[in-house]
């Protein structure tokens, strides 16, 4: 069996990787909460949540929770999603026991302190503020708008600074109540372990760890007409994003999608970068990637240019994506491209954080494993004539449009002729 794997009494669901010839050990405790699952009036909770865990426990105060971890040379921290919310160590073997006991710790006995609380407020307020004056990644905030619409997966992980400035410690509670559930979390390890110390260890750290109340867990995001937003920016380039329709987490035909827009516009021998950036000269960044969520997905396209140059690069890339969806990969594209997918898969692999990270997502929002043989193996079948086939249905599809700049409401009118 290629992975260590329990389900606590409780619910939680334990997977490790053993891998001996490390002497490191990384460990996420994964929990099923972020924006996608958030009323409107808990906007920006699931991460606001993670920011304040680190504030202090039952135990350990914020002081001490940083100082543990460096003084084993340990890595310590943590991210919110969409869909999931992740704290995680990374540690030599012979510290795992600490690691575990404070992820764990951290998740589960939270002090949410009140004067702490509105400290970390204005941290907060500052990361919403820092994304607004970083037009890369507001552009991409309004694409989710202008794709998805008034939808939970549409909304911005870090919620609004009104409704951060609103929230009391009992908002936290409530939350961390509702969503911080064994049966909504699964516990990953990789590296070099004991199996049966794990189990030992985490019977001792979450074995009394309550599946009661428990939230309706539920995705249902339904499709809506592509639109086109704009946010005017005093900023001296144009941030340009197209929306075509993409496909879901677990959709099977995810590899065919990664290998087209390897070809489309995800690597620097792509069409979009070698046409717009190397023969036109006319963008320093442009690129495609694939969004996969639980029910829907995307697949984006961004470009920064001059105002002046932006109706141009528009049109670029739609001609790009025009030639590509009517004449289809070459053979030589997809073999090469093929490759890339294996050797980026292979490569990111190599370390116990990855493998954590691939192996707790996986579990938590599919419910399965996949060994790294399986996902090659997958790679390997992947079929020309179907990837093609998928690329022509999704490229000539309706997009959506977002453009973050200045006197962009009125590229846009020139882009919509």
């Amino acid at each position: 069996m290629p992975f260590d794997m329990m389900t606590m009494p409780n619910g939680l669901r334990v997977i490790g990787e053993r891998i001996p010839h490390f002497r490191s050990a990384s460990v996420g405790l994964w929990v099923g909460t972020g924006s996608q699952y958030e009323t409107p009036s808990e906007a920006g909770l699931s991460h606001f949540l993670e920011h304040m865990v680190f504030k202090g426990t039952g135990k350990r105060t914020a002081r001490q929770i940083a100082e543990e971890m460096d003084a084993v040379g340990g890595q310590l921290n943590a991210f919110t999603s969409k869909e999931c919310t992740c704290f995680y160590a990374k540690t030599v073997d012979e510290h795992l026991p600490l690691a575990m006991d404070v992820v764990c710790d951290l998740a589960t006995h939270p002090s949410f302190d009140a004067k702490e609380m509105e400290k970390e407020k204005g941290v907060v307020l500052e990361e919403i503020s820092m994304s607004e004056d970083t037009p890369e990644d507001l552009v991409h905030e309004v694409l989710m708008l202008a794709h998805f619409g008034d939808q939970p997966v549409a909304r911005p992980i870090l919620g609004s600074s009104e409704r951060i400035s609103g929230y009391d410690r009992q908002d936290l509670v409530n939350y961390w109540s509702a969503m911080y559930r064994p049966q909504n979390a699964v516990f990953s390890i990789a590296g070099n372990y004991d199996w049966a110390r794990v189990q030992e260890l985490l019977q001792g750290l979450l074995g009394d760890w309550s599946e009661a109340g428990l939230r309706e867990l539920r995705c249902d995001t339904h499709s809506v007409a592509p639109t086109v937003l704009t946010r005017e920016k005093e900023i001296e380039q144009v941030h340009i994003c197209l929306g075509f329709p993409g496909l879901s987490i677990g959709d099977e035909r995810s590899y065919e999608l990664s290998l087209f827009n390897s070809v489309y516009g995800g690597a620097m021998s792509s069409r979009l970068f070698q046409k717009i950036r190397e023969e036109s000269g006319m963008a320093y960044t442009v690129y495609s990637y694939p969004n996969a969520y639980t029910d829907c997905g995307m697949l984006s396209v961004y470009a920064a240019t001059n105002p002046d140059t932006a109706v141009q690069v528009y049109d670029q890339i739609l001609e790009e994506t025009r030639k590509i969806a009517e004449g289809g990969l070459t053979r030589e594209e997809f073999n090469m491209a093929r490759e890339q997918l294996k050797a980026s898969f292979i490569m990111g692999s190599e370390s116990t954080s990855s493998r954590m990270q691939s192996n707790g997502r996986r579990l938590l929002l599919l419910n399965e494993t996949r060994t790294e043989n399986e996902v090659i193996d997958r790679v390997n079948a992947i079929d020309f004539d179907s990837t093609n086939e998928l690329m022509q249905r999704i490229l000539t599809a309706p997009h959506s449009l977002a453009l973050v700049g200045k006197g962009v409401s009125q590229l846009a009118k020139q882009m919509e002729r």
